[in-house]
């Protein structure tokens, strides 16, 4: 047996799943996000969108980010699922995938034909992934939403003040209900190398914010006292906050073991505290923290930022300087790492956005980004379903697809 190579030989994108052909109905986050993580691993993904681009494209504020973030490396095919002759070409194409995302209305899927067992009987390998705002239940019919999720289950309520319930500050279920159904789908596509078969998976927002806030129900199940929402809770340490410094910056530090309580002590020559034996113990230092906090906030104040990173740097004790997302462009980890890859967007101004956060046999999957126009892929999508240019050009006059 050969021995493996090292990982400075390894290949810088790795592609594990070159060769899987996914096909997305998806618009807005949550489905797109699931294409989003499969594209860079390798997988081909083909976006179905409507006629003119999916409106995702057109969103302006808060939604304008988007489609360039969760639609790069994907080719697009424009038809019209309500003509035949365009609901034929998503029939073809899905005949010769492996996955199906789809995140659109409760039934939707169904009423144009496209439902998981139609599909299945055509290609029994077909993984179909539904990504909707419940899983099956009582809500299943509800439209649902990222903050409609957020706040219908708790993590509205943890994350702003008592009384405030207040969403996170990013699509955060979108997203993590969307890495669920990629875990679903991997998971599938295991059990189909020892079957033979697809199946049907679903991820949902509703039971994804349930079980991110699954720590608090513990606590309470723990506990038998009601959660706190996060700005008004009794810690698990005593020094765990956000802190202004000299400058009117701000910093995060957490002391979070007894160990790093003597370190912090030490670095900061906080004789009197680290002299006082009765909070040596973290939960004595919980207890403690009317009484050591005003202490810490003084000493942080002294500092400037940049000061008292470089005092903490290399220390072992958590810190954070409090960044903005525009911050991340010029931070110099991500830069050094790989972990911002160029994407060009759609008015051909070219910037960097988040590469898939994870590292394979010493490689960053996906090597650059592609941001497809609208339809940009319809003609040579066709070709590869084996159309003929004369049956091409037909359905382009028809309006049943659309593209360059």
């Amino acid at each position: 047996m050969s021995n493996p190579q090292p990982l400075d030989h390894q290949p810088l994108n790795p592609q594990p799943l070159n060769g899987l052909k996914v096909v997305e109905f998806t618009h807005m986050v949550m489905g797109p996000a699931v294409g989003a993580i499969l594209a860079p691993l390798g997988a081909e993904v083909v976006r179905v969108e409507p006629i003119g681009g999916d409106r995702t494209r057109r969103l302006i504020g808060s939604g304008a980010g988007y489609f360039p973030m969760y639609n790069r490396n994907k080719a697009s095919i424009c038809l019209d699922l309500k003509s035949p002759d365009g609901l034929a070409v998503a029939r073809d194409l899905v005949a010769q995938a492996d996955i199906l995302v789809e995140n659109y209305r409760p039934g939707a899927m169904d009423r144009l034909g496209l439902d998981y067992d139609s599909l299945a009987a055509a290609n029994p390998r077909l993984i179909y992934c539904s990504e909707k705002g419940f899983l099956p239940g009582p809500y299943e019919q509800r439209t649902a939403l990222d903050e409609v999720a957020q706040m219908m289950g708790g993590l509205a309520y943890m994350t702003g003040p008592p009384g405030r319930p207040l969403r996170a500050g990013s699509s955060v279920i979108d997203v993590t209900g969307g890495m669920f159904g990629v875990i679903a789908i991997l998971a599938a596509v295991e059990e189909r190398h020892r079957t033979g078969r697809g199946q049907k998976v679903q991820s949902s927002l509703f039971e994804t914010t349930v079980y991110l806030i699954g720590q608090h129900m513990a606590q309470m199940a723990v506990t038998g006292q009601p959660v706190a929402p996060m700005p008004a809770r009794i810690s698990a340490w005593a020094i765990y906050d956000v802190f202004e410094t000299a400058d009117d910056s701000h910093i995060f530090i957490g002391v979070v073991t007894d160990a790093l309580w003597e370190k912090f002590c030490t670095l900061f020559a906080l004789d009197d505290l680290w002299a006082d034996e009765s909070i040596r113990e973290n939960s004595a230092r919980v207890l403690a923290r009317d009484r050591i906090m005003p202490q810490v906030r003084a000493l942080v104040k002294g500092w400037r930022r940049d000061d008292l990173i470089a005092r903490l740097e290399g220390t072992g004790l958590p810190f954070a300087p409090i960044g903005r997302p525009e911050d991340m462009f010029d931070d110099p980890h991500l830069l050094a790492s790989g972990g911002l890859e160029p994407v060009t967007l759609s008015d051909g101004r070219d910037t960097m956005l988040p590469a898939l956060p994870i590292e394979m046999n010493g490689g960053r999957p996906g090597d650059g980004s592609r941001l497809p126009a609208a339809g940009a892929d319809t003609r040579s999508i066709l070709a590869s379903l084996g159309y003929d240019e004369t049956r091409i050009a037909a359905l382009v006059d028809t309006g049943a697809v659309e593209g360059e």
